[in-house]
C-alpha cells in the first residue's frame, strides 16, 4: 500500500506530467485568442467593405463614398481577411494534427512550432502598419491637406461614414493586440524547449 501511494506521488510530482499540463493550459488560451482575433479581424474587414453613405456634393452633384475611395482601407480590408484566414487555417491544422502530433521539439512539431511562431510576428505587424496606414488616410480626410496633397476634408460631408470607419480602426487595433498576445504565447511555448545557458540549443 505504501509503494502504491508512492509510486501515485511520484507520478503526480513528475515534472514531465506538469509541464504538458502546462503546455495544454497555454494551448487552450492561444486557441481562445485565435478564435477572438478571428472574430475581430472579421468584423473590422466587414466594417470597412460594407460601409458606404451617399451625399450631396453640389447642388446637382452627389457622391457615394466606400472603401475603395481610399487605397489604404482596400489593403487594410485585403489584409485583415487574409490575417483571419491564417488563424483559422492554423486552428485547422492544430486540431486535425492534435492528435498524432505530439510536442516532441525534435520532431515535426518543431517545424510547426517556428513556423507558428515567425507568422504570428509578421501578422501582427501586418495588422498595425495596415491600420496605421488606414488612420493616417481618416485623418486626412477629417482635416484635409490643401497646399501638400491636394486633399479635401470629407468627413464634413460623409460624416456616418468617417464614424464606421473609426470604429472598424479601432477594432483593428485590439485584433494587432491580441496578435501580441499570441506571438508572446507562441515565443514562449517554442523557447521553453530551450537550454536558457546555450544558444538555440534544446533542453
Amino acid at each position: 500500500m505504501t509503494d502504491v501511494l508512492r509510486h501515485a506521488q511520484s507520478t503526480i510530482s513528475n515534472p514531465d506530467i506538469e509541464l504538458k499540463v502546462g503546455e495544454m493550459e497555454t494551448m487552450k488560451i492561444e486557441t481562445f485568442l485565435r478564435v477572438c482575433v478571428t472574430l475581430v479581424l472579421l468584423t473590422t474587414a466587414c466594417l470597412v467593405r460594407f460601409d458606404s453613405q451617399t451625399s450631396l456634393i453640389f447642388t446637382s452633384y452627389s457622391k457615394t463614398a466606400t472603401f475603395r475611395d481610399m487605397n489604404d482601407l482596400f489593403v487594410l480590408v485585403f489584409l485583415d481577411i487574409a490575417a483571419a484566414g491564417y488563424n483559422i487555417i492554423l486552428l485547422v491544422i492544430r486540431r486535425l494534427l492534435s492528435s498524432r502530433l505530439k510536442p516532441d521539439m525534435r520532431g515535426s512539431y518543431k517545424h510547426l512550432a517556428w513556423f507558428t511562431f515567425l507568422f504570428d510576428q509578421a501578422v501582427a505587424y501586418l495588422i498595425l502598419a495596415s491600420n496605421s496606414a488606414g488612420l493616417v488616410a481618416s485623418i486626412y480626410a477629417i482635416t484635409g491637406d490643401k497646399h501638400h496633397l491636394f486633399w479635401m476634408k470629407l468627413c464634413n460631408k460623409f460624416n456616418r461614414f468617417c464614424i464606421q470607419v473609426g470604429g472598424a480602426l479601432l477594432c483593428g487595433y485590439v485584433a494587432f493586440l491580441l496578435m501580441v498576445a499570441i506571438s508572446l504565447l507562441s515565443g514562449y511555448g517554442l523557447f521553453r524547449h530551450y537550454s536558457p545557458k546555450t544558444f538555440l540549443v534544446l533542453k
